[in-house]
């Protein structure tokens, strides 16, 4: 992506499908206004895509390449793209994302910047923010989308008194496939309401 960028950062020339397919591909074929319009796509010109059928319009400023492959986190793109793609997915949202629950959450967790807090913003429907500086450490990577460690995601989960039973599953669970060390268990369930000193 960081070489499409310097072929497409003006929005001068004529217009760039290529650089504007490569921004899409590396989130699961959605783009915004702004994408658009650095490729070269003026509204006029989005609008005769949206009319031809090549893109939709998923939300306010979003866009999806309609012939893209589906994929199990397109959903949480837009979503991404929202937050200026600062947002990090989090919480059992994060939980779910790493395969550790197969409990489906009824809301998006998605934590951000901690001077959003004081933004004036128009939050999604359905979409929860934590307002939290995250260390490089605390972020998983080669995911769709960005989300939280193993590590941070079962913290974030126990401070904000996620169902315990569903916690320590995926603690065992996260322990057994190596997403954290025998410590991160061992401090992650002595606060863990009800099963201090298990193992």
């Amino acid at each position: 992506m960081c070489g499409m960028s310097a072929r497409i950062s003006n929005g001068q020339g004529p217009p760039d499908w290529d650089g504007l397919f490569e921004v899409a591909q590396g989130q699961q074929g959605y783009f915004t206004t702004r994408q658009a319009a650095a490729a070269g796509y003026s509204p006029q010109l989005l609008h005769k895509y949206l009319q031809n059928r090549t893109v939709v319009r998923v939300r306010r400023g979003v866009y999806r390449l309609v012939h893209f492959p589906a994929s199990q986190e397109e959903d949480l793109v837009p979503l991404w793209l929202w937050s200026d793609r600062v947002g990090v997915f989090s919480h059992e949202t994060a939980l779910a994302l790493q395969d550790l629950s197969d409990a489906l959450p009824s809301r998006v967790h998605m934590t951000v910047p901690a001077d959003w807090r004081h933004r004036r913003l128009k939050v999604p429907e359905g979409l929860v923010l934590h307002y939290v500086d995250l260390d490089e450490d605390e972020l998983a990577h080669g995911a769709a989308v960005p989300i939280t460690s193993p590590g941070r995601t079962l913290r974030d989960c126990i401070d904000a008194d996620f169902a315990p039973d569903l916690v320590h599953q995926a603690l065992v669970e996260a322990r057994r496939r190596g997403l954290i060390s025998r410590a991160e268990e061992d401090e992650l369930l002595a606060s863990l309401p009800g099963r201090a000193g298990a193992s």
